[in-house]
C-alpha cells in the first residue's frame, strides 16, 4: 500500500490532460499490486495465493514501464522516476521472497 501511496504522490504533478492517460495507468497499476496481494491472502488457499501474487508482479512491471514512459515523455521528472523505480524494485524484491515461502510451505504440505 505505501507504494500505491507513493505513485499517488508522483501523479499529482501530472498534467490534468493525463488524468485517463498516465495518471490512471499508474494509478491503478499500484493500487492492483497491494489489492492482488490481499486478494490472494483472502483465497486462503497457498496455490490461489502464489497466482495471485504473481498477478502483483505483473502490475509491478507495468508500473515501471509506464513511468519510463512518464519521464520519456516530459512528465515525471528523472529523479521522481528514479525513485519510483527503486521502490517498485524493492517491493518486486519482497513480493518474490513472499512466492518463496509461500511455495515452499506450500511443497512441505
Amino acid at each position: 500500500m505505501a507504494l500505491a501511496e507513493v505513485v499517488y504522490r508522483f501523479t499529482q504533478s501530472f498534467p490534468k490532460e493525463e488524468a485517463y492517460g498516465l495518471t490512471s495507468q499508474m494509478r491503478r497499476s499500484g493500487v492492483s499490486i497491494a489489492s492482488n496481494i490481499a486478494e490472494g491472502y483472502g483465497r486462503e488457499n497457498r496455490g490461489s495465493f502464489v497466482q495471485f501474487l504473481r498477478v502483483a508482479q505483473g502490475s509491478l512491471k507495468e508500473l515501471e514501464t509506464q513511468a519510463m514512459i512518464a519521464k520519456r515523455v516530459g512528465i515525471m521528472p528523472a529523479e521522481d522516476e528514479k525513485a519510483l523505480l527503486d521502490r517498485c524494485e524493492e517491493t518486486g524484491k519482497m513480493l518474490r521472497a513472499l512466492i518463496r515461502t509461500v511455495q515452499s510451505k506450500q511443497a512441505g504440505e
